[in-house]
């Protein structure tokens, strides 16, 4: 740093024009000392955290500004090996030989003192792995000390060569050992409806939309869940992963705000913001929990050939955007060591059918293959998300006759628990861990209450048999919308049987499926014929009738009738 001592140089006597250069000199001097204090009042820290395997790895990044507040960020590091980027996210990212360049985003660019912002990226290399040992941010080596960012400062950035993250090591069962984030806006109107006794219940957030990340109508957004998690002393936190391009394109009650091409926006504007909350250190004691794009692998088997073909599947099927959401989803997610991925996989009578069910596996198979970590980003699978079949049917068994039955229609399975089972051994087969956990929402597949049946039946036609045997009272297994007599199911639940992680309420009881009727809206959510308790069906549920209840909201939208009935109808009652 240059230093200016005015009792040096200064010995001859000076006239009015050696005062004038004096005092210039002076100036000039005073200005290059500023510049000295404003360089010295930039400081940052950075972690450095890797997922390694044989040929790759994720890493993770924390960046925390120690300095003056900042408007837009730029970190640079050396790598010390060949290792090549070849996926970024939180930041546009440029290499040119060992040099790394990663430049801030919209969202993230602006740190205030003391703020930090996650980043990361996967990448090749081979031979050895080192971590890089220096980083700059906006030109200044970082130290870990506020204004220790000069040039010949020894930066000592922290790295843990372990999963990304700090929260200790990956459980098998998330769920286990300890309580789940109860959510106040949801639980409020629990307890505001009538429903005090299972308000205290653990749901999941659904963010079906970019703006759920922030929080929409004045609403709690991602930041304010997991705050709100870490204050309850929540083991564990769940969010519904829920935006992709051409979303749910077989139902229109809940198709979402992105078209089928817009896989851009659905990476950078909703997964990669979200991505970088999760990856907080201050959530780093806390599992959360993600299930991913319900409803969208499976309409890509049983929607995209044959007579329950839509035209808005097939061309998902096409672009293969819901592939390649997924995929990214799964890879910014399953970097980050505290966060635990369940993928969507339908229900019984969606998947339940030879047809179908093979399929499905070898198509969540070759969806996982194609991610980073391949099979190991996906923790498990979820079934029955949102919908109402039961966990079990205890009464209807599954054998040549039953099969035959207009209700179980040759399906092997007539409930979760076996189709839980056998779906997971077949995920087995097909390439997934044997560590892999199902889960059940069981958030309205009670069907408890006076229609509930109490035994087997001796009916001789086996038709009158199974309808009065199943406890499942809908028309038809295909429908899914605000299901009249519907009931609560089993509590949430840790490790309730072999193989399984969880029982969940995934939908939050008390929310709508979808309209009974055209609502305008600025949510991108339609008018599906499905939710009219007055319509008579279609081909996916072989021209039954909806079994929909009148007078409901947008799906999301508080529903009372519908939750006064789930209470009325739960099962196990509740107390």
């Amino acid at each position: 740093m240059l230093r200016f001592n005015p009792r040096r140089g200064v010995a001859l006597r000076m006239d009015r024009v050696g005062v004038a250069i004096a005092a210039l000199l002076l100036g000039l001097v005073s200005v290059l000392f500023g510049m000295g204090r404003a360089h010295a009042a930039a400081g940052c820290k950075v972690t450095y955290s890797v997922n390694q395997w044989s040929n790759g790895f994720t890493a993770n990044i924390g960046l925390t500004n120690l300095g003056d507040s900042l408007s837009s960020w730029t970190l640079e590091w050396d790598f010390a090996g060949n290792q090549q980027v070849t996926q970024g996210w939180s930041g546009t990212y440029s290499q040119s030989g060992k040099h790394v360049t990663v430049k801030s985003l919209s969202y993230n660019g602006s740190l205030a003192t003391n703020a930090s912002t996650s980043l990361g990226f996967n990448a090749s290399y081979s031979g050895t792995n080192d971590a890089p040992t220096s980083f700059k941010v906006n030109g200044t080596t970082c130290n870990g000390t506020p204004g220790g960012g000069g040039p010949t400062d020894t930066p000592t950035p922290t790295v843990t060569p372990t999963d990304p993250g700090s929260g200790g090591p990956h459980a098998d069962n998330p769920f286990s050992g300890g309580k789940g984030y109860v959510n106040s806006e949801w639980s409020d109107q629990a307890k505001n409806d009538g429903g005090s006794a299972i308000a205290n219940q653990p749901t999941a957030v659904w963010l079906d939309r970019i703006a759920a990340i922030n929080g929409v109508n004045g609403g709690m957004g991602l930041k304010a869940h997991l705050d709100a998690a870490v204050a309850q002393g929540a083991s564990y936190a769940q969010f519904v992963i829920y935006d992709l391009p051409g979303r749910d394109c077989a139902a229109l009650a809940s198709n979402g705000e992105l078209g089928p091409t817009d896989i851009g926006r659905y990476q950078t504007e909703y997964i990669d913001p979200i991505a970088s909350i999760m990856s907080d250190s201050k959530y780093k004691n806390l599992k959360i929990i993600t299930y991913i794009e319900p409803d969208s692998l499976p309409n890509l088997v049983t929607n995209v050939s044959g007579n329950t073909a839509t035209t808005q599947c097939q061309t998902m099927q096409q672009n293969g955007n819901y592939v390649k959401g997924v995929q990214y989803a799964l890879n910014k997610l399953h970097a980050i060591s505290n966060v635990y991925t369940y993928i969507d996989a339908g229900h019984h009578g969606w998947l339940g059918w030879d047809s179908n069910l093979g399929p499905a596996a070898q198509l969540f198979a070759t969806v996982a293959k194609g991610t980073t970590a391949g099979v190991n980003s996906v923790d498990g699978f979820v079934i029955n998300t949102a919908n109402y079949s039961p966990t079990t049917e205890p009464y209807l068994p599954v054998n040549s006759q039953t099969r035959a039955s207009t209700w179980v229609d040759w399906n092997y399975y007539v409930d979760e628990s076996s189709f839980g089972a056998a779906f997971r051994q077949q995920l087995i087969s097909d390439g997934f861990p044997s560590s892999i956990g199902m889960v059940i929402d069981t958030s309205r597949n009670g069907w408890g209450g006076a229609n509930r049946p109490t035994g087997p039946s001796t009916a001789s036609d086996i038709n009158t048999q199974v309808n009065a045997e199943r406890v499942d009272r809908r028309p038809h297994v295909g429908d899914w919308c605000n299901q009249a007599g519907s009931g609560l199911g089993a509590r949430p639940t840790a490790a309730p049987a072999s193989g399984f992680d969880a029982y969940a309420w995934v939908k939050p009881p008390g929310e709508s499926d979808g309209a009974s009727s055209s609502i305008p809206n600025d949510e991108g959510k339609g008018f599906d014929q499905m939710c009219d308790p007055s319509y008579g069906g279609n081909v996916r549920n072989n021209n039954n009738p909806s079994g929909a209840m009148p007078n409901a909201p947008l799906s999301g939208h508080w529903f009372s009738a519908m939750f006064h009935q789930l209470l009325q109808n739960a099962y196990p009652p509740v107390q």
